[in-house]
């Protein structure tokens, strides 16, 4: 018989369920025989299976998203084996032109409330000595992407949270897996939040473009889930890049190998910057 990943991990609760990463990571996990609690904002873009459980979380609500992950947990048993924190949105404007109020909701969401479930799950792992905390970063902690500073800033923080668990949980029997995904085929950009379209010719309208054609010619979300499926039978901690091979393996090895003004000028013609 062919192992499964239910023989590592029964359960399993993934934030921003309903669709992209998040979708394809549930389906992976539950086809892999994991129970899986997932969520949504909105349930009724949540279905409900006999491997699958909804539970309506808002990260903008870290007391709320809080009270739902562990009811969620009391319900599969009273903790999770495996927690991905993958829920999160983009904001596209330059930093000093769009409210500082949306970068604040922003930093809310994808920040406090991240950490908050991440603080919570990981209390219950050591306690239990197992599990396995999965931050889902983005490759824009390493490369960030054009105006969108609150995206940036919120990912880096979120490896950097990865980074000081992987310290901390040294000779212990948790992992932390920090998944930097690349682009991937999904609804990212059309639920980006903006002011406004670009204007036409503007930085900002060929910097979109630029993202748009990323996302038209990226793979498919499977992908992202099979990365994920590998690094979780490695059973060890560590970062995990994922994406197209442009992406998630060349631009690394570049980032390690020039300067730092090289690589801002490349990236800055790459988004067609002036």
């Amino acid at each position: 018989m062919s192992r499964r990943l239910s023989d590592l991990h029964r359960t399993a609760f993934v934030t921003g369920a309903a669709s992209g990463l998040g979708r394809a990571f549930a389906d992976m996990l539950a086809g892999e025989g994991v129970r899986v609690w997932g969520t949504s904002r909105d349930a009724a873009r949540l279905a409900r299976s006999e491997a699958f459980t909804p539970v309506v979380l808002d990260l903008a609500d870290p007391d709320g998203a809080e009270r739902a992950f562990l009811a969620a947990a009391a319900e599969a048993g009273g903790a999770f084996d495996l927690v991905i924190n993958n829920a999160g949105y983009g904001v596209f404007g330059e930093f000093g032109t769009v409210d500082f109020s949306v970068w604040q909701a922003q930093w809310q969401a994808m920040a406090t409330g991240t950490f908050r479930l991440a603080h919570t799950a990981w209390r219950q792992m050591l306690a239990r000595e197992r599990g396995c905390l999965v931050n889902v970063s983005s490759l824009a902690a390493e490369f960030p992407l054009p105006l969108m500073a609150g995206y940036n800033a919120a990912k880096s923080g979120l490896s950097a949270l990865s980074e000081s668990l992987i310290f901390e949980s040294r000779g212990r029997a948790v992992t932390v897996i920090d998944f930097r995904p690349g682009d991937y085929r999904t609804d990212f950009n059309r639920a980006m939040q903006t002011s406004s379209p670009p204007a036409s010719g503007t930085r900002a309208a060929r910097v979109w473009s630029r993202l748009e054609a990323n996302l038209a010619s990226s793979p498919p979300p499977a992908g992202a889930a099979a990365d994920l499926r590998r690094a979780l039978w490695r059973r060890r901690s560590g970062v995990v890049r994922s994406g197209s091979f442009f992406q998630a393996r060349l631009g690394p090895l570049a980032a390690r190998v020039l300067p730092a003004s090289w690589l801002r000028a490349i990236l800055a013609r790459y988004f067609g910057g002036r």
